[in-house]
């Protein structure tokens, strides 16, 4: 360790003395590995039986022309082919990332075993079935996953439209065990949508924070008749039990914690995409939530699309404060993820839509932008003018330049059409400016002929550039009579993507006016793709992981995954990029909770980390390349001590419980303690 550590030094100063901080915007491509069944993936998301039956008898039917169009499409159901989420984690602890997929009922969820680390290569072996995680008897959609009991070990939540979610428990031996019923975590027969973990209540144990849509898929009316359908579910929240800290046992606390009290909108909510971060980074966790509206409210008191804001008090009590930060912006909002765009010190966020093609300008997949005030902007779009469909979301450095890009993805099957205007959009940021360009060079797959509902992030590979996966409920085969660009019906909107979006018909007019009949069509299973980063574009990184300490050290509060942490990376030279350790977000998926930062041409950087409960560490001098694994330190560098004396002992204390423990290296309890110490200094 000691000699690693005067190498990077060594390496360090030589590249300090010689290159300036430079960014150099793309220059990597990302290719599915899991094309035609490579790598060792064979996912096949099937459908909802159930659900199937009705879609199929509707394309039989005949449209009278007295029906309105919306009506028979209220008709039709949610999600036939099913609704699948991804999560990117490290079940069994080897070092390196592995899949979960959810998929239809009779059929096993996938648990996807990397390889890497003892092949060197990406490939996968499904274990599900030996990990007993399959969830065959469930149409499974969402998942999210956190260490609920501190252990070291993730666990997993697997959420189902109208019936039971399922809690695994990791047993840290590769297996899993079902404890859904002893913890009391069902959450019933609501149309569970996603989750995320958190620790909402401040106690240094994982919450559990549940989206919900509406009863029941077998129609779709809140979305094309009823905006407010008394059908709409609340969303749910689970709190662990404080009675006996040695059981996973959870309390339902959704009626009193205040999410279920939302401003101006009566009823339950219709949400796609749940998320708990920090967002205005005061040390807990708040909860942002992507509700999608339908058909456009016909008066504001109808409005119920709106990406809601509920910020927490500290004790897991939330006040719905919308309207307050202005996000008030009508919409079908689907899937989320966060960032500081603009590196102005503000968290954003970025959050999918119907988009342009097929819900006009107020439906663009956008991006809000943090203000000093706690408030946020629209900015609009740009010179992007407009954006397509989409589900789920990430945002990565995908070319390690030392900004946030976004990455979303998407389609839809509405019935008389299944729209494709979706290739996979990568929005290049230019500088740190939430200025972005449309990178249409860097994905290799187009996923267009793809219905992709779940997305998530993680450096498969260990190579300091993330990777992308990506979770289809079903393919497209492109039939040339019925595949329509958009612009036949909606004109060109000054784009790129043009000449891309397009849509395939389903059903088209009949020789008697006003009647409708199916277009035969082969819809394929959906599949997983696996796209891996190139990182060949000579960009400098630096990766991190956060451990937080309850259970190791007496003071501490962060939950083992620092979920609710906020990170802040300052390359020498660069500007400071923010990345929240969230639950959930993207669309009923979840990323890895380790991240990289780009570094550009930068040799070194500094990372400062916020935790669940407010404690603020630093570590200076992360050389590129370097993997660093940062505990909680519960001595804050910015709180009031009364001297450094003070300071120093309860950091040196720490540090050594830490060593003792072995979290700790001696050489890491060292560094760690120079760099707190030059923190209390600088601050």
């Amino acid at each position: 360790m000691q000699t690693r550590r005067r190498q990077i030094a060594l390496v360090t100063a030589i590249l300090c003395l010689s290159t300036p901080f430079v960014r150099a915007d793309g220059g990597v491509t990302f290719t599915n590995v899991a094309a035609n069944d490579g790598a060792g993936i064979k996912y096949r998301r099937v459908g909802t039986p159930s659900r199937r039956v009705i879609a199929e008898a509707i394309f039989g039917d005949q449209l009278p022309q007295t029906v309105p169009l919306n009506h028979y499409l209220a008709r039709t159901p949610q999600k036939p082919y099913g609704a699948p989420g991804v999560a990117i984690f490290d079940y069994d602890n080897d070092g390196d990332l592995d899949i979960y997929v959810t998929n239809g009922p009779g059929v096993a969820n996938s648990l996807y075993s990397n390889q890497f680390k003892e092949t060197g290569k990406v490939t996968f072996i499904d274990v599900a079935e030996a990990a007993g995680v399959t969830a065959r008897s469930q149409d499974s959609s969402g998942v999210c996953f956190g260490d609920l009991d501190n252990s070291g070990f993730q666990d997993l939540y697997v959420t189902g439209p109208g019936e039971d979610s399922i809690l695994y428990h990791n047993n840290g031996n590769g297996t899993f065990t079902d404890i859904t019923d002893s913890a009391d975590i069902g959450a019933g027969s609501a149309h569970h949508s996603g989750c995320a973990m958190a620790d909402f209540d401040g106690d240094g144990f994982l919450d559990i924070v549940i989206g919900n849509t509406y009863d029941s898929w077998d129609r779709r009316d809140p979305v094309f008749i009823n905006v407010l359908d008394p059908a709409l579910e609340p969303n749910q929240l689970f709190l662990r039990d404080h009675s006996d800290r040695s059981k996973i046992h959870f309390v339902d606390v959704s009626a009193t914690s205040g999410i279920q009290t939302l401003v101006g909108l009566p009823g339950g909510s219709f949400t796609w995409g749940i998320s708990a971060v920090d967002i205005d980074q005061d040390g807990d966790t708040d909860i942002v939530w992507a509700d999608t509206q339908g058909l456009p409210p016909t008066k504001p008191s109808e409005d119920r699309g709106y990406n809601r804001l509920l910020l927490n008090d500290g004790t897991g009590h939330f006040k719905d404060v919308t309207y307050q930060v202005q996000l008030n912006k009508n919409g079908s909002w689907m899937g989320l993820s966060f960032g500081d765009f603009n590196c102005d010190g503000n968290l954003d966020f970025f959050s999918t839509n119907i988009g342009s093609w097929l819900g006009g300008p107020n439906n663009i997949s956008r991006w809000f932008l943090g203000q000093s005030n706690g408030t946020f902007k629209d900015p609009g779009v740009g010179a992007l003018n407009a954006l397509p469909f989409g589900w789920g979301t990430v945002v990565t450095d995908y070319d390690n330049d030392g900004d946030q890009d976004i990455l979303f993805y998407g389609d839809d099957d509405v019935l008389t059409i299944i729209a494709m205007d979706n290739p996979g959009i990568v929005l290049q940021n230019q500088g740190c400016t939430a200025n972005f360009n449309l990178d249409l060079k860097t994905l290799k797959t187009d996923h267009r002929f793809r219905e992709v509902n779940g997305v998530a992030k993680g450096d498969l590979n260990n190579d300091g550039f993330e990777d992308i996966v990506t979770a289809a409920s079903f393919r497209i085969v492109a039939q040339p009579a019925w595949f329509v660009p958009f612009f036949r019906s909606t004109g060109k909107l000054n784009t790129p993507l043009d000449d891309i979006a397009a849509f395939e018909v389903q059903m088209s007019p009949r020789i008697n006016p006003g009647v409708l009949t199916h277009v035969p069509q082969v819809l394929p299973r959906g599949d997983l793709a696996v796209e891996m980063n190139s990182a060949n574009n000579g960009n400098h990184w630096v990766a991190v992981q956060l451990v937080g300490s309850v259970g190791t050290l007496p003071k501490a509060k962060s939950n083992r995954d620092a979920l609710g942490a906020v990170i802040r990376f300052t390359p020498d030279a660069g500007k400071t990029v923010i990345t929240p350790i969230i639950g959930g977000g993207s669309h009923a998926s979840q990323s890895s909770l380790n991240t990289s930062f780009g570094l550009g041409s930068a040799a070194k950087g500094r990372v400062d980390v916020l935790w669940p409960g407010g404690t603020r560490n630093r570590l200076y001098d992360v050389a590129q390349g370097e993997r660093v694994k940062i505990p909680e330190i519960p001595c804050s560098y910015s709180a009031n001590w009364k001297n450094a004396d003070q300071y120093k002992a309860c950091v040196r204390e720490a540090l050594n419980q830490l060593t003792q423990a072995k979290v700790l290296s001696r050489d890491e309890r060292n560094r760690l303690f120079e760099s707190a110490v030059r923190a209390f200094t600088d601050r």
